[in-house]
Order: C-alpha cells, then sequence, then structure tokens
C-alpha cells in the first residue's frame, strides 16, 4: 500500500534544507509526497513583482525535482504568523490533513529561532491527535540550518533520535536546493551547499552512513 508522506514548510525551502534526501528516498520507494507551504512573500509586504514570480517559479521548479503530487498553499504573510489567531491557523491545517490524510508528517523545530517556525509546529502538533486525524501514525521534526542551529533555548535544543541514509541521494538534494537561488550563499553562509554537505557527513558519522539527515521522532503508532 502507497504510504502518505507530509512535510509542513513555513517557508519554501524549509523543506528541502531539512528532509530534502529523506522525501526523494521515500519517494523512490514509491510514496506519494504532499507539501504544505504555509507563507507566502507578496508585493503587499515590500516584495518586488519579479522577486513574487521568481519564488513562484522556484516552487514549481522544485515540485518537479521532488516528485510532490500534491502541493497546499495556505499564503500566510511571511515573518508575521506569530500575530495570527491560532485558531484560524490550525483550522487551515486541518483541512489539509483530512484532504491528504498523512501517515508520515515531518514539521520544523519547536525551538527554531524563526517565529514562523515555531508557529507552524505548534498548528501541525495539534493536527496529529490519533482521535482527529486517525491517519498520522509518525511524526518527526526536522532541522533547518539558519534557523535550528542559531536557537538559544537551552532547554529545548534538537536533539536527533532518528537519522536517515542519504548517502545515495545527497547530489540530488543540492541540485534541488540550488532551486532556490535567493537563498543560497555561499559559505559559511549557514544555507550553503558546503554548510549542507558538511551537516549531512556529521550526520551520516553519527550513524554509520556516509551522509544523513537528522530528526526528532516525536510520536509513532504502529
Amino acid at each position: 500500500m502507497t504510504e502518505r508522506v507530509l512535510v509542513v514548510a513555513p517557508h519554501p525551502d524549509d523543506e528541502t534544507l531539512g528532509c530534502g534526501g529523506t522525501l526523494l528516498r521515500m519517494k523512490d520507494s514509491g510514496a506519494q509526497l504532499g507539501w504544505l507551504i504555509v507563507t507566502r512573500i507578496s508585493e503587499e509586504q515590500g516584495f518586488t513583482p519579479q522577486r513574487v514570480q521568481s519564488r513562484d517559479v522556484e516552487i514549481d521548479k522544485v515540485k518537479d525535482l521532488v516528485g510532490f503530487s500534491e502541493v497546499f498553499h495556505l499564503a500566510m504573510p511571511t515573518r508575521q504568523l506569530d500575530v495570527m489567531p491560532m485558531a484560524e491557523l490550525i483550522e487551515q491545517f486541518a483541512a489539509v490533513f483530512r484532504d491528504f490524510k498523512p501517515e508520515h508528517v515531518f514539521l520544523p523545530h519547536r525551538s527554531d529561532v524563526h517565529s514562523d517556525h515555531r508557529v507552524v509546529f505548534d498548528a501541525g502538533a495539534a493536527c496529529a491527535k490519533w482521535f482527529r486525524y486517525p491517519t498520522v501514525r509518525r511524526l518527526l521534526s526536522y532541522e533547518t540550518l539558519s534557523e535550528t542551529d542559531f536557537c538559544l533555548d537551552t532547554r529545548s535544543p534538537f536533539q536527533p533520535n532518528c537519522f536517515v541514509d542519504i548517502t545515495a541521494y545527497l547530489e540530488r538534494k543540492l541540485e534541488i536546493v540550488a532551486a532556490y537561488e535567493s537563498e543560497i550563499g555561499e559559505f559559511p553562509f549557514p544555507r550553503s551547499i558546503a554548510a549542507l554537505r558538511a551537516l549531512a557527513a556529521v550526520r551520516g558519522a553519527a550513524a554509520g552512513f556516509m551522509a544523513a539527515e537528522a530528526f526528532m521522532l516525536l510520536r509513532e503508532r504502529q
């Protein structure tokens, strides 16, 4: 039976930075991939029409490169999720969960420095209750360079307990990341090809692989 996987991304690029290799691996194993993009840039927020258009082009390109079967756009204003009513956000998440019926869900880490990531985690976690969303069997949080690694909350750091071998998928992941031209910089910028390759090696070394992605397994129902 085809497994259904939903990755929740506060912003386009979070999904590839955090679990791009894992998504490619699951796709090759026959999984059906869904992509929930929570925010959207707009001219009203000061972005140029050219930038808004180029971001849409990037999203379409990444959709094809990863092989997402469905993409859900909530189009919330970026950098403003923390002032939105949580009940409204949860209801929009819930509609996606009811529609796509995911079994595996990937969320950003709760203690990421970006407020959008924290709000998205809380809304996603609210949609993981088995008695309301019974299809969800596995919930994991991923790490995002420049957000997770800048967390200063020593009470709840990212502590991975699940590692996925992406040795065969690392180069494809890096090619997909490069599609986000405006987000990728030169090392030592955190969102750089060199930094992503180094993180994959470090996570791989922790688990006996040449390259890996790390997650926190939050809940699993067998």
